[in-house]
């Protein structure tokens, strides 16, 4: 009788998110810990999205935006994902969502990283190398992301404009974000951002990702019951 194959507690995606030894109890205050946390994280993410930048295969729907925004301003990708994120933060006002220390930096740090990844980071040639970059930079956002949001300093701008829909209006958390996801690349895409395969990827990969991700950062103390709260679809 053939045993079902067990799958390495690492290699499961999670469901929730995990109560780690870094986890801030205030989204103002944290200890150092907490904050080298959030910063590795936010850099890993911003250098993520800079590998698909430069594989020059299509990028995020974000970045797409901010590229296409460079296209008709003097503006460099890195101060168009950062200009991106506070009109985002602004659509939070009529929501009353309640960013933290981890929002003011994810507007920060990931635009600097990004900014700093496509201008070191040598471009590809090869398709195989490209692709490469394309799948390093996903499984980079999602370990970033792992890190980042177990440090619960606050969603990053474009998360709790998600999440403040679906409290507001009661819209399913999955249709909020294809919504917004697809009229983002839609717009980036007429302003002369970089649609291909790569934006595909990104859109299959980038959810399983992320779950890796948390469940990477799970040591076995968290669970549903332990106030971790539930990821939605």
């Amino acid at each position: 009788m053939n045993r079902p194959l067990k799958v390495p507690g690492w290699l499961r995606p999670s469901r929730t998110i995990p109560v780690t030894r870094w986890r801030s109890a205030s989204r103002w205050r944290a200890r150092p810990s907490t904050l080298g946390v959030l910063i590795l994280g936010l850099t890993l993410f911003g250098t993520g999205e800079a590998l698909l930048v430069v594989a020059d295969l299509g990028n995020g729907p974000w970045t797409v935006f901010a590229q296409g925004l460079t296209v008709h301003t003097p503006m460099s990708i890195g101060l168009a994902t950062f200009a991106l994120s506070v009109i985002v933060l602004l659509l939070w006002i009529p929501l009353r969502e309640r960013p933290g220390l981890g929002t003011i930096a994810n507007a920060i740090i990931i635009a600097g990283a990004l900014q700093i990844g496509v201008q070191v980071i040598p471009s590809p040639s090869a398709l195989w190398l490209r692709l490469l970059f394309v799948i390093g930079g996903i499984a980079l956002i999602g370990l970033g992301s792992g890190l980042y949001l177990t440090t619960n300093l606050g969603p990053g701008p474009r998360d709790g404009w998600m999440t403040g829909l679906h409290v507001r209006f009661g819209w399913p958390v999955a249709r909020v974000r294809t919504g917004i996801e697809i009229s983002v690349v839609v717009i980036g895409w007429l302003l002369g951002g970089t649609v291909g395969l790569g934006t595909v990827l990104f859109a299959l990969f980038v959810g399983p990702s992320v779950g890796w991700g948390l469940r990477l950062m799970d040591r076995g103390d968290s669970s549903p019951d332990a106030g971790a709260p539930e990821l939605e679809a």
